[in-house]
This record gives C-alpha cells, sequence and structure tokens, in this order.
C-alpha cells in the first residue's frame, strides 16, 4: 500500500475553514483550531436562528395587530375570529403592514371583523 502525504488535505481544510473566519476578532480568524471551534458555533447559530426568526416576525406580526385592533375596540384574538368568521383570508404579516401604512383600510377591516362576531 503506497505511503499518502496529507499535506495538500490538510491545508485545504485549514484555508476553508479560516476563509470562513475572515471577519472574526483576535485568534479566532488566525490559529486554526480555534478558527474551527468558531466556525462551528457560528453555523450551528445560524441554522437555529433561520427557524428563530420566523418565530419572532410572528410575534412582531402579532403584536402589531393586537395594537392596532385595541385602538378599534376589539382584541387580536377577536379580530382574527371575526375576520375568519366574515371569509376575509389575510396573513398576519399583510394584516400587519396594513395596521402600520394605512390606519385607515385596517379601521375597515376592524369593522368588518365587528359585524362577524355574534
Amino acid at each position: 500500500m503506497p505511503r499518502v502525504k496529507r499535506g495538500v488535505t490538510a491545508r485545504r481544510r485549514h484555508k476553508r475553514v479560516l476563509r470562513l473566519t475572515r471577519s472574526f476578532w483576535g485568534g479566532r480568524h488566525r490559529l486554526y483550531r480555534t478558527a474551527h471551534e468558531a466556525v462551528m458555533h457560528s453555523l450551528s447559530y445560524a441554522y437555529r436562528d433561520r427557524r428563530s426568526r420566523k418565530r419572532d416576525f410572528r410575534k412582531l406580526w402579532i403584536a402589531r395587530i393586537n395594537a392596532a385592533a385595541r385602538l378599534g375596540g376589539l382584541s387580536y384574538s377577536r379580530f382574527m375570529n371575526g375576520l375568519k368568521r366574515s371569509g376575509f383570508a389575510v396573513n398576519r404579516k399583510m394584516l400587519a403592514d396594513i395596521a402600520v401604512r394605512d390606519a385607515a383600510t385596517f379601521s375597515q377591516l376592524v369593522d368588518r371583523a365587528k359585524a362577524h362576531l355574534s
């Protein structure tokens, strides 16, 4: 079996890791072992936070819709229930955008939701 020299493979792997840590602070972008640790943590945080960002934005949209609905005299849950009963299907992202940018249109939606509540 022939002898394997690993210099090229190791250098390639080290360069890939150090390229990922280009903007990191201190030894985290210079020293392979600490850089590798930093990359592993940063990639796991990125994976985790791509999922948590979706939850965070949904929370923000709900808070905005709730605030605007309460100005019209309804709670968030009663507002959403009224919209669903009226057959009005708009997602929370769009409702939050309407609440922030166009208060008059949102007040019409609140009135529509009120009309369909028993």
